[in-house]
């Protein structure tokens, strides 16, 4: 099962702070069968103790440890806004969800902080026009 699918992607968030941000991210986790409610509770209990900003317009919500519980299986979420979110005073324009339950998720992380290291690629996410393009460059498309 791939932790990220173009049903995971929106490239039009429609959350206008970090709180709704997280609930938006927190929510396809949830539709993609990959969590419980409480884990998307949990998501905000670590904002909360710990900013999950990461820099280059990124930020990487995703829950505490007691929530691991909560995860069904691995999965990822990828929402990019239009307009910067005020991250704790940073600028965010995409926000990823994770869940991982044992470490099926790692090589997607790694990809994420590979892609977001190079401010060049972060720049051709933003003007990304579908979710397969942005499966694409951050290497986590099939082909």
């Amino acid at each position: 099962m791939n932790v990220l699918t173009t049903d995971s992607i929106r490239l039009h968030g429609t959350a206008t702070n970090r709180e709704d941000a997280i609930a938006e991210v927190g929510a396809l986790l949830v539709s993609a069968g990959a969590v419980s409610q409480q884990y998307v509770s949990a998501m905000f209990a670590r904002e909360s103790s710990v900013s999950t900003y990461m820099g280059n317009l990124l930020a990487i919500p995703h829950g505490t440890n007691d929530s691991k519980d909560e995860i069904r299986h691995s999965a990822v979420s990828v929402v990019r806004y239009d307009h910067d979110i005020d991250w704790g005073g940073n600028p965010v324009r995409f926000v990823i969800g994770i869940a991982g339950k044992g470490d099926s998720h790692m090589e997607v992380l790694a990809a994420i902080a590979m892609t977001f290291s190079d401010m060049t690629a972060v720049e051709e996410l933003l003007v990304a026009d579908s979710a397969e393009t942005i499966l694409h460059r951050l290497g986590l498309d099939a082909s």
